[in-house]
């Protein structure tokens, strides 16, 4: 077998590039390990309706489950702040059901599409990535290609083997635990989040409405601050509390340090979670993967066009991604630091005193203010900004 193009990894990130690449005229092979695209879920599914206006998509009733219009921020000792910003409207996503309709999409482009399929190593040819070794339903195979779109997650072993840092420390990793759940009184149209150390130490719990009594209930912390009780030890409490019907289980970890040094090599770009590509404030990743593996697409066909698959080549896909959406993840690693450092009794205070403020609009100074009375987060943000 021979491609223009191999993409492994079958989310949003790999469909994506797939999808791209074949729009443009490139002869695409998506590999994904799994027997089905979608599954296992690793994410809660709130998008904004930015992610569909610069996508391009449509938020279709296959894969969008509800109409978000406020988000809810709750406190470890009673604070509570509702937003109707324009910033928080969006959809809950069936990922299932969104992550097959990106790789149908893909295929429909002209891309091949195989499951059951683990990519194993890489092939080089003169020091640059030129093949795939990957086990499928038919064994052991090779498959040559022009350069190689690295979208395979977290614990992605492909970047590594053409050469690239893209290993995580614990420390770097959120590790998530979500529940699907019946037979919930909650607003169908409100995120809810809780912060705090009864909740999520060094994280946030969610609930994200899917309508006719269903949501997506989970969490993420970083384990370094939760010594022995696990993110499930939480989750597990806050579902008891409150008598929750439990429908569904899935668990992942979440990279919220910051992309990786380096996306790109001989031959290889690295795109999605993989390289880093999510907001560490928040865990987001489904539009920076996204909006990160459109530009992949597009690079892939100029290298191959033009018969420059060299790595001072590629370099203009981190080039262009680092401009569209550095600065907000440089920003987002700031704030996050910020949340970091305060305890049950600032956090809960802060958000009182952001009661009634538009939260889209404060700004440096007026954080800074909002924060006088907390001289521990005065030096932090000081340091930082």
């Amino acid at each position: 077998m021979k491609y223009d193009v191999v993409v492994i990894g079958g989310r949003v990130a790999g469909s994506t590039a797939a999808y791209h690449a074949a729009r443009l005229g490139l002869s695409v092979l998506l590999l994904e390990r799994n027997p089905e695209i979608g599954t296992p879920v690793q994410c809660a599914g709130g998008v904004s309706d930015s992610f569909f206006k610069s996508t391009g998509l449509k938020p279709l009733p296959e894969f969008t489950c509800t109409r978000i219009r406020a988000a809810a921020v709750n406190g470890p000792l009673g604070a509570r702040i509702v937003t109707e910003n324009p910033v928080v409207r969006g959809y809950i996503l069936e990922r299932k059901s969104f992550d097959k309709y990106l790789a149908l999409r893909a295929a429909e482009a002209g891309a091949d599409v195989l499951t059951m399929s683990i990519a194993g190593d890489l092939i080089f040819r003169e020091g640059s990535v030129s093949g795939v070794v990957f086990r499928g339903p038919d064994g052991v195979q090779e498959v040559e290609c022009g350069m190689v779109i690295a979208a395979d997650g977290v614990q992605s072993s492909i970047a590594r083997k053409a050469g690239l840092e893209t290993g995580f420390r614990p420390a770097d990793l959120c590790s998530c635990v979500q529940y699907e759940v019946a037979g919930m009184d909650v607003d169908p149209e409100t995120m809810e989040f809780y912060f705090g150390s009864r909740f999520a130490p060094s994280g946030y719990l969610w609930v994200f409405p899917k309508g006719e009594g269903r949501a997506n209930v989970g969490l993420g912390i970083r384990r370094k601050s939760c010594s022995e009780r696990g993110p499930l030890s939480y989750l597990n409490r806050f579902m008891e509390e409150r008598g929750f019907k439990r429908i569904e289980f899935n668990a992942g970890a979440v990279p919220v340090c910051g992309p990786i040094e380096r996306t790109f090599t001989d031959g290889l770009l690295v795109v999605g979670d993989a390289a880093g590509q999510v907001d560490p404030l928040t865990g987001g990743g489904i539009h920076l993967a996204a909006e990160c593996a459109k530009i992949a697409g597009e690079v892939a066909a100029e290298a191959i066009e033009s018969g420059r698959v060299d790595g001072r080549f590629l370099s203009r896909y981190e080039m262009r991604w680092r401009k569209k959406i550095g600065k907000n993840l440089e920003r987002s690693l700031k704030f996050r630091k910020i949340l970091d450092g305060l305890g049950d009794k600032e956090l809960d205070a802060l958000l009182k005193s952001l009661e009634g403020k538009d939260l889209s609009s404060i700004s440096k100074i007026s954080l800074l203010r909002i924060l006088k009375d907390y001289p521990s987060m005065l030096r932090i943000l000081r340091d930082i900004l």
